[in-house]
């Protein structure tokens, strides 16, 4: 497996990544061991989830299953959509919200700090630099690593990495979509 470094950041993940998004409603906990076992042996080390997927059991599974490998991994994971109890979501990119999310994967994920988070969408309503601010105040206090913004446009991108270096863009290309 080829190996890439994130940015300019000390982050090398595997050139292929395991999306996790499946795993929460479809795969059990002995299915979700099955994938990322296979995923390994194939050199893969990147390991994506979000704590929307499967309502947050995604988390869950992909942090009970990593648990013996996490020194052989790099974790991301994404907030910033926020569920509501008729089961709607809004994007929601209030530095508070962000840090309560981030708080809440740490604690499905069973980790002290994720590899790299992900703003899963830029919410329009909330500056870019106020939510990459509480990202990066994530990052000073250990909790996360690097930081990287989904799904977004080039002149966003470029606003938040002047509040912060951004690691990571994540664009969707996948063949449901395209």
């Amino acid at each position: 497996m080829e190996f890439r470094r994130l940015g300019n950041s000390g982050l090398s993940v595997s050139e292929i990544g395991l999306g996790c998004n499946n795993f929460g409603g479809r795969v059990d906990q002995s299915g979700t061991k099955r994938v990322v076992d296979a995923a390994l042996d194939h050199g893969i080390t990147l390991f994506d989830t979000a704590d929307v997927y499967g309502s947050g059991h995604n988390e869950e599974l992909v942090g009970r299953t990593l648990r013996g490998v996490r020194d052989q991994t790099v974790l991301a994971t994404k907030g910033g959509f926020q569920r509501h109890d008729d089961v709607s979501m809004s994007v929601n990119g209030n530095p508070d919200y962000i840090r309560s999310a981030c708080e809440a994967s740490l604690r499905r994920l069973g980790l002290d700090h994720i590899d790299l988070y992900y703003l899963h969408r830029v919410d329009p309503d909330v500056p870019v630099e106020d939510t990459v601010g509480a990202m990066a105040d994530l990052v000073n206090d250990g909790k996360v690593r690097y930081i990287g913004l989904s799904q977004t446009d080039s002149e966003t991108l470029r606003r938040g990495h002047r509040t912060h270096p951004i690691s990571a863009l994540q664009s969707e290309y996948s063949l449901w979509v395209r």
